[in-house]
């Protein structure tokens, strides 16, 4: 890339600030302009001296954040101006009363709220459920703040690439673990596409190139067949008299991907790569009538698949978004995904939450969007404000960022659940109470037990009795984070009771051990054992979870140097630490464990690589080092947490070592076809097998296979040779 002069640079800032205010599209006074000036002057002049890694000038940081702001969000001149400044007040010697002399408390507040995110952010590796929390209260007060955030994100994103592999990792995993959703539940679709492609194509490179590349090849096809199924349509709705727009839709890498992956299929059988977008010009108060008036017509051309009928404009998202989806049956037998909405609708979808606002004014009962903001407030006022676990992100993301489902009251008012919920989330999303009582329910008038998943459109009368109580299994029956903090308050509140009893036992076994009672043996038996409540500690003692024994053990090492607490299972202890390690299979600690001059890595049993996998090496605090395919979910979850905490050498696996690796092959049911299989994975390749699974169903068999494989190389040939036999339809390596 050419190096600008000074002058030339200067030019090109002035360039990309005009295109700022070209793009700005809301309400531009002349107030507003001068505002957004001054913001540009004070930052350009509070940057002067600072350049990015990429060695540009800084200032061109906030002027690309605040146009994505402005344009691709359609906010206006305090985000602007907030997001010209969102850096200054950390990097530079401007102060927050800098800022609200000059701009006001609200662009003050909004720069507090990011400088307090990104101090947390860059703080110690254990920060991002801070760092969650932070954005959960700063959506209750100012979603500008986030909505600031966000736009920084994505242009972190877009010039990744001057950053070292480490940190391209951490960010694109934090990304796909909160930003993007957090994109999508407030209505910013595009936005949290782009973030998805962005960290796919930085966390799996070649991966991403390969499905791209196959994208790229068919588009002309599926342009040409979508142009074709798309001339009756336009025909039928010109006829109708209606106004409207046809839209191709095309699907995301990213997006592709993770289809591919659920269905277990290739590129080639995705059918719905491609999408059409029917946008209706209606006024607001005919819409609904006008999106089933064109969902009638598509239907009287294409035959519809009623499985696969959504509507979306009964009971929109949370994040305000409306639309009617179907897919129907398209020329030469194949399936098309189509969304009908009006143009009220599209710009929602388009712009988010700015659009949602717009049109909110416009109605007095509070939307989807506004509920979902005050359900963050609750769940965050009823968990444990110290809780800095791993689980606390994902409570709060299976609340907040899953798909809903929406069940009814005896009463017929509607209760909004997270995808997964089951019958006892439902009693506690009632009432902390009726969880407590809850032995069953009647759904739909039958009666289900605790844990039965709900369905959307379930009506739920809870079963109760006096004599019931929250039990540890519970825990196991929820998924809500509201479900989950009231049983373990009611666990913790029953466990309280029993101290006395257990301080007791644990004077006993000291004075039997011969060991002096005292706060150190105490906080060295709770941190061995991982519990991190002393109510959690001495209700385990009383109970006698925490035996004699096991004191001496720990305490007594040089009696019994035996390594007995790892296979302790106690529920709610924090075992982030040492839990993969702990849930290995026999077969992988044989094989799992890497020796390299002062350090060892754990191959990682959630995802099994092999050498040749593209794979993260990530230190975690108990000095233990694991090894995850990139594309693991526990992976972006640990990276997301401990992403300050990979490391930049390559794993470099000792020879002669073999890994496990797991295939799923589909195949018709025929004699000799267990034999054949077996006999190349044993005698053309020689690789051991270490278990077999295999059952069948009309005229298919199913069979799962483990294998101890040297490399990733291997392991394709392995695929390659077992897809090429007759009987077999698909060979699959799952985790």
């Amino acid at each position: 890339m050419k190096k600008l002069t000074t002058e030339e640079e200067r030019q090109e800032i002035l360039r990309q600030y005009r295109h700022l205010i070209d793009v700005w599209t809301t309400r531009k006074e002349t107030k507003d302009l001068w505002d957004v000036r001054k913001a540009f002057r004070m930052a350009a002049e509070a940057h002067k001296d600072m350049r990015r890694k990429s060695g540009e000038p800084y200032i061109m940081h906030p002027i690309a954040v605040a146009t994505i702001v402005a344009g691709e969000m359609g906010l206006g001149r305090t985000s602007i101006i907030s997001a010209l400044l969102h850096d200054t007040v950390e990097d530079t010697d401007i102060t927050l009363e800098d800022v609200e002399k000059m701009f006001g408390q609200k662009v003050s507040r909004i720069i507090d709220g990011l400088t307090k995110i990104d101090e947390i952010s860059d703080n110690n590796s254990t920060a991002q459920s801070a760092t969650l929390k932070k954005i959960i209260l700063t959506l209750s007060d100012d979603v500008r703040v986030i909505l600031v955030k966000l736009a920084d994100r994505l242009h972190n994103l877009r010039t990744l690439d001057v950053m070292p592999r480490n940190k391209q990792l951490r960010i694109a995993s934090e990304t796909l673990y909160i930003y993007a959703p957090l994109a999508y539940r407030l209505g910013f679709f595009a936005v949290k596409s782009e973030l998805e492609e962005l960290s796919f194509r930085y966390s799996q490179p070649e991966l991403y190139e390969e499905i791209k590349k196959e994208i790229d090849a068919a588009r002309s096809e599926r342009y040409r067949y979508l142009n074709d199924f798309m001339v009756p349509i336009r025909k039928a709705l010109n006829e109708k008299g209606l106004k409207f727009e046809l839209l191709i839709n095309e699907k995301t890498t990213y997006s592709v991907w993770k289809k591919m992956r659920r269905l277990e299929l290739p590129f080639e059988q995705i059918y719905n790569t491609f999408s059409l977008d029917i946008i209706v010009d209606v006024e607001s108060e005919d819409e609904s009538l006008e999106c089933w008036a064109v969902y009638s017509e598509l239907a009287k051309i294409y035959k519809p698949n009623n499985k696969r009928l959504r509507d979306w404009m009964s009971t929109p998202k949370a994040n305000g978004y409306e639309a009617i989806h179907t897919t129907v049956m398209g020329p030469q037998g194949q399936w098309v995904a189509v969304h009908i909405r009006s143009r009220r609708m599209q710009e929602i979808a388009q712009k988010g939450y700015a659009a949602y606002l717009k049109y909110k004014k416009q109605e007095s009962s509070p939307g989807s969007l506004e509920l979902w903001l005050k359900k963050t407030r609750e769940l965050l006022n009823e968990n444990d404000q110290n809780d800095e676990s791993i689980s606390f992100i994902d409570d709060f993301k299976q609340d907040l960022f899953s798909d809903e489902i929406y069940v009814f009251t005896p009463k017929g008012d509607m209760v909004s659940l997270p995808k997964g919920a089951t019958v006892l989330d439902f009693a506690y999303a009632i009432h902390s109470d009726l969880g407590n009582r809850a032995i069953g329910a009647n759904v739909n008038r039958q009666v289900k037990t605790i844990d039965s998943k709900l369905r959307s459109g379930d009506q739920v009368e809870i079963i109760t009795s006096q004599i019931a109580e929250p039990q540890e299994e519970w825990y196991k029956n929820v998924v809500t984070a509201r479900a989950k903090t009231k049983i373990k308050a009611a666990l913790k509140n029953k466990r309280k009771t029993y101290r006395e009893a257990g301080e007791k036992k644990l004077q006993e076994y000291f004075s039997q051990l011969k060991i002096e009672m005292g706060n150190q043996p105490v906080q060295t038996l709770m941190k061995e054992l991982e519990i991190t409540s002393p109510i959690d500690f001495y209700y385990y003692l009383a109970m006698g979870e925490i035996g004699k024994e096991d004191i001496r053990r720990i305490l007594l090492p040089e009696e019994d140097k035996s390594r007995w607490f790892s296979s302790l299972r106690i529920p709610f202890i924090n075992r982030s630490s040492k839990s993969s390690a702990s849930d290995e299979s026999p077969v992988t600690q044989k094989t799992g464990k890497v020796q390299e001059p002062g350090k060892e890595y754990l191959v990682s049993s959630c995802c099994h690589p092999v050498p040749g996998d593209n794979v993260i090496a990530l230190e975690l605090p108990s000095g233990r080092t694991e090894v995850h395919r990139t594309d693991c979910e526990k992976a972006i979850q640990l990276m997301s947490v401990y992403g300050r905490n990979i490391l930049k050498s390559e794993w470099k696996p000792q020879e002669g070592k073999t890994y496990l690796a797991l295939l799923h092959i589909t195949a018709k049911d025929r004699p000799g076809l267990l034999n054949t299989i077996t006999e190349i994975i044993s005698m053309k390749y020689q690789l051991d097998m270490n278990a077999i699974n295999m059952y069948s169903h009309e005229g298919l068999v199913f069979i799962d296979i483990k294998i101890f494989v040297p490399d990733l190389l291997t392991l394709k040939k392995l695929i390659s040779s077992l897809s090429k036999v007759s009987q077999v339809i698909k060979v699959v390596r799952t985790f």
